[in-house]
């Protein structure tokens, strides 16, 4: 392994657990495609390469010889392959499958995979080669390594490397050489994989490691002489390719390009300076400037805290909320046996709840704004049947009147008011995502027809500056999270597209404070309605992502409102099907920054972009 890697492995070992996404930066593609080639399935070999390294951050105490890193994850890789075709040849037959629920089978399906593209032909004529042959053209081709770096991962020379990639390619027709370079393309890892794999090991514990526990096992006794030296005197500058033995937390030349992620910058250091310290144990202490003291990046912003309040007295997922004179209005929702009318009023004041009357028609996602006193229930479904109906709600009398129904039937949808206007964007119609954006006019009771938004979904939507965000969501037949993130401006009735946000999700709460709109839980990627409890940060006017702490209760289905400049997040499920709502009430506070953010950049993984 090279000093750059050990230094990393260092920093994660010394609590830098963000370090760890230089590595999986580093190794993903090719680990992805050594997977691959043992597996033949993309959708498992995403997963395994994704536990490959959450199995890899766990065990790093146990790694004793930080040279071998790499070494040791394509060990990791070749384990979990072996256990994840051992659990396959235990499953039951696919022919079986239409045995099961007809609602397991549905939109929202959580073996839903997606269809694998690549051409059939290749696919058997790969099959056909021996696995040693095999392993090397898929690190060559899909993972793009060179001889060298095959060879270190496989643990052989690059001679042997050479003569495997020659066999294989005379073993393939000549079309079917051709078509490597080629045949793989769109079948990458997604552009957030090392952004999941860093905001999910930030939640493994690693003890801290002393500043000077020890070096690695394996250096040679000759590390010490060259240290006494250095004690002996500080301002020597420690050569480049001894930096790391000096117990240097800096990178000597890190970079981090190409990866397709998100906006980062470069850190390039060389001939840094060691100043040693003298310590009661006499070790030396590298103390780094100043300015370079953050050498690695972090993809979070790690501020605000959560509190637990009052618990809401019907439990309800997929409820929608709306905020007003300083109460918060509950309405409608699932509550595990029946889609419900119900509303509740809380008050964050005095943290208590006090029932209202019912709305007159039982829906759940269903969009809910306030303009002039009123508060407006639009659209929604019942049981996947969109719904027109447009009730109109007082609370100072506590009593609905029926308003014009919407044009469109439309479920899972959210409104935003701009200008005293509603706005419904997208959601769901015939059970598939659509981008129709219906405005509504409380003042004279009518619906007008705006310019559809550019990606169909249902949708998680807020207001920042008069301007309406479109968020995530759910898009295609199989209900996957979207990522997309569209501007729309109800005046010029134009959309503009904007950075996608990190990590796709449906099914969350959304809440605009301070300019900046938060996404809270909701549903993870590939696994239709399982909660996740990540808080994904937008800022419109930077048009950058970064991430807060996260809600203490996973959840998706849950909906959120403001007040006080506090988000309160209500209800929702914990589980996937079959839908476990809950009552659970948090609060979140982001102007709360703890001690260690405050340190923290808020750089980002991936490839450098231009800005």
């Amino acid at each position: 392994m090279r000093t750059e890697d050990a230094c990393i492995v260092q920093e994660c070992l010394n609590g830098e657990s963000e370090a760890f996404g230089i590595l999986v930066d580093k190794y993903k593609a090719g680990i992805y495609a050594y997977v691959y080639s043992k597996l033949g399935d993309f959708q498992d070999s995403e997963d395994v390469t994704q536990e490959v390294f959450l199995e890899a951050y766990r065990g790093l105490r146990t790694l004793r010889r930080w040279e071998s890193f790499s070494f040791w994850l394509y060990r990791i890789a070749r384990n979990l392959c072996g256990n994840s075709i051992r659990a396959r040849s235990k499953k039951p037959d696919r022919e079986y499958i239409e045995d099961q629920d007809v609602i397991t089978l549905g939109v929202f399906s959580i073996n839903s995979y997606r269809e694998n593209q690549m051409d059939e032909s290749l696919r058997e004529a790969l099959g056909s080669l021996s696995e040693g042959y095999r392993e090397v053209l898929m690190l060559r081709y899909f993972g793009g390594m060179n001889s060298v770096d095959i060879a270190r991962s496989l643990g052989t020379s690059p001679t042997a490397v050479r003569k495997r990639l020659s066999r294989a390619r005379a073993q393939l027709r000549e079309e079917m050489s051709a078509m490597m370079d080629t045949a793989f393309e769109g079948q990458r890892l997604p552009a957030t994989f090392t952004f999941r794999i860093v905001e999910t090991v930030k939640r493994i514990r690693i003890n801290p490691m002393p500043r000077m526990a020890g070096l690695p096992w394996g250096l040679s006794a000759a590390v010490g002489i060259v240290i006494a030296v250095l004690s002996l005197n500080p301002q020597m500058n420690t050569p480049a390719d001894i930096s790391f033995l000096a117990g240097s937390p800096l990178l000597i030349e890190s970079k981090v390009s190409k990866t397709g992620e998100m906006p980062v910058d470069i850190l390039k250091t060389s001939q840094i300076s060691v100043i040693a310290s003298k310590q009661d144990n006499g070790a030396v202490e590298p103390v780094l400037p100043e300015s370079q003291n953050t050498a690695l990046m972090i993809a979070h912003a790690g501020h605000g805290n959560w509190t637990k309040k009052a618990d809401m007295p019907t439990s309800r997922s997929f409820a929608s909320t709306c905020a007003m004179d300083g109460k918060i209005y509950v309405i409608g929702g699932y509550d595990g046996r029946e889609i419900v009318s119900t509303v509740e009023e809380y008050d964050p004041a005095t943290d208590t709840w006090t029932k209202k009357t019912d709305m007159p028609t039982p829906r759940y996602v269903l969009a809910v704004s306030a303009v002039n006193g009123k508060i407006y229930a639009i659209g929604g479904g019942f049981f996947e049947k969109p719904l027109s109906a447009v009730e109109e709600y007082d609370p100072t009398t506590d009593t609905w009147t029926k308003k014009a129904d919407m044009p469109i039937a439309t479920e899972n949808v959210s409104g935003n008011v701009v200008n005293g206007k509603v706005y419904i964007i997208g959601g769901i119609a015939d059970k598939m995502p659509i981008s129709t954006v219906q405005e509504y006019d409380p003042a004279t009771d009518t619906w007008a027809r705006k310019t559809d938004m550019p990606t169909p979904r249902e949708s998680l939507t807020s207001v920042v500056n008069g301007k309406i965000y479109v968020i995530g969501g759910e898009r295609g037949p199989e209900a996957e999270p979207a990522s997309a993130v569209e501007e729309y401006d109800p005046t010029m009735d134009i959309w503009r597209k904007k950075a996608d946000m990190p990590i796709p999700k449906a099914c969350a709460a959304i809440s605009t404070i301070n300019g900046k709109i938060y996404v809270i839980g909701g549903s993870k990627v590939g696994i239709p309605w399982g909660p996740d409890p990540i808080v994904q940060v937008y800022d419109p006017v930077t048009d950058k992502w970064t991430t807060a702490a996260d809600i203490p209760t996973a959840r998706h289905g849950l909906s959120s409102s403001v007040v006080n400049g506090k988000i309160y997040t209500i209800g929702g499920s914990v589980t996937g099907l079959p839908f476990t709502p809950v009552p659970t009430v948090e609060e979140f506070n982001p102007s709360f920054v703890s001690v260690e953010a405050k340190n923290e950049l808020s750089s980002t993984w991936g490839e450098v972009k231009s800005q």
